[in-house]
């Protein structure tokens, strides 16, 4: 099936709904979208959003996705953009086209067959997955937190083995151990969620595991500190708090194969572990690879102008964890956050205004606004301002109570960017109102 027939309006479509592409997707679906100034698709493989960095938090059970997902169909319908549903597997520049896979329900049969939709501009913003780098058996026995239905997927494990150790009345040695390959936010986070979600489970009836006993977490990481892109100290804060509540960090170990028992480093350390995580590093989707002509580097990112066009074709854009974009200043390329995501997507809205007037486009000039991690229940810890402080201050270190508020503005932030003031504040108020009517945990 094809979408290739002519259009008197400029077509862009926009590749990934993740946080960067469904912003983009509704800011120009009101501005352009609404006045019939061009036509907008958002395509995605998946029917509903999650924000990403809430992964974590549904892995670990302490979040009820169907509570936060947002269907696409129904953003699109809101606000003035079309969605196609479909893994994007080929881009042809030549016709300027792109190709979905079918698309196969539970029992492998094909409910869409392979489409192509034509674009007068292309913008990817499809992200990042985690990067095996080739490492023997993460594949085969190692979760990855990539997608929702991952995160899902380990909780449903990690829930399975909690009550096979409640009927049985015996548990197997590191059968609730968890092994977190990767050091980075992610890593982090999730060991923290963890930790505090075991407490929860035996809270709830599961009383023949004992948590200080039975739950071991490990984070191992290759570098000689965990979240080696912030500054030292914030790491060694951190890293503090992180012990200070029983969770093993193991620094300057790199692993070089993954079992089913656990993890082998290259010092000839072995990790006992039957719940393994891997975490240790991003790539951009193969699929970017394969398209003639474009310029990526070693991660299949594609190489990008400061305008955020790509190198060999000024007719697609990409940005996020997708796009090797330049500093400004020259000091290498922009990191892979959401805040970079999030500013991109708010100056490609002004791109596509000035590219349909043919005017020059704007340039991207990555601003820092600081690192935040949340540890759960235990703590909040990170800088604001990030390079913005060296205008006034070296950084702005903060903890506790206002570093969480913090940390929790940042996911309102991006709620009201795809649905306003008045709808987020009436959705804040109702989960203030229904907080204590529901468990913790998501106990399914």
């Amino acid at each position: 099936m094809n979408e290739t027939e002519s259009s008197p309006l400029h077509h862009i479509v926009i590749v990934g709904g993740g946080a960067g592409g469904l912003e983009l997707a509704t800011k120009l679906g009101q501005r352009l979208g609404r006045r019939s100034l061009a036509k907008v698709t958002l395509v995605d493989a998946d029917m509903t959003h999650l924000w990403k960095p809430l992964l974590h938090e549904v892995a670990a059970g302490s979040l009820n996705y169907h509570e936060d997902e947002l269907n696409y169909l129904a953003q699109a319908y809101w606000h003035h953009f079309h969605f196609w549903l479909g893994r994007v597997d080929r881009v042809d520049r030549d016709r300027r086209e792109i190709s979905t896979e079918p698309c196969l329900d539970e029992q492998g049969r094909e409910y869409l067959p392979r489409r192509t939709l034509g674009y007068d501009t292309l913008i990817i913003a499809v992200g990042s997955v985690s990067n095996d780098f080739g490492i023997k058996g993460v594949k085969e026995y190692c979760h990855f937190i990539d997608e929702r239905k991952e995160a899902d997927q380990f909780h449903q494990n990690l829930l399975r083995n909690c009550f096979s150790i409640q009927a049985r009345g015996q548990i197997r040695e590191a059968q609730l151990h968890v092994a977190i390959a990767g050091g980075g936010a992610t890593g982090v986070e999730l060991a923290a969620e963890l930790h505090s979600s075991a407490r929860d489970l035996v809270e709830y009836g599961l009383d023949r595991i004992i948590p200080e006993r039975d739950v071991k977490i490990t984070i191992i990481e290759a570098n000689d500190r965990i979240l080696p892109g912030l500054p030292p100290h914030l790491s060694e804060e951190i890293t503090e708090k992180m012990r200070d509540i029983g969770i093993e960090i193991l620094t300057g170990e790199r692993i070089n194969e993954a079992t089913a028992e656990g993890f082998k480093t290259e010092s000839g350390r072995f990790i006992r572990a039957e719940i393994k995580v891997w975490a240790a590093g991003i790539k951009a989707p193969d699929f970017l690879a394969g398209i003639q002509g474009m310029e990526i580097n070693n991660r299949n990112q594609l190489v990008v102008k400061p305008t955020l066009q790509t190198t060999n074709d000024e007719n697609i854009f990409a940005f996020g964890d997708c796009a090797a974009c330049p500093m400004i200043d020259g000091s290498g390329d922009v990191p892979p956050r959401a805040q970079a995501a999030h500013q991109q997507a708010s100056m490609l809205v002004r791109s596509m205004r000035f590219r349909l007037a043919g005017r020059p486009l704007p340039r991207y000039r990555y601003v820092d606004y600081g690192s935040l991690i949340n540890m759960s229940r235990y703590s909040t810890v990170g800088n604001l301002m990030g390079n913005v402080a060296k205008l006034w201050t070296t950084n702005v270190f903060v903890e506790g109570f206002f570093a969480r508020l913090v940390y929790r503005s940042l996911y309102k932030m991006h709620q009201l960017a795809l649905h306003g003031y008045i709808r987020v504040a009436a959705n804040t108020l109702a989960n203030l109102l229904t907080r204590r009517s529901k468990p913790r945990l998501k106990l399914h």
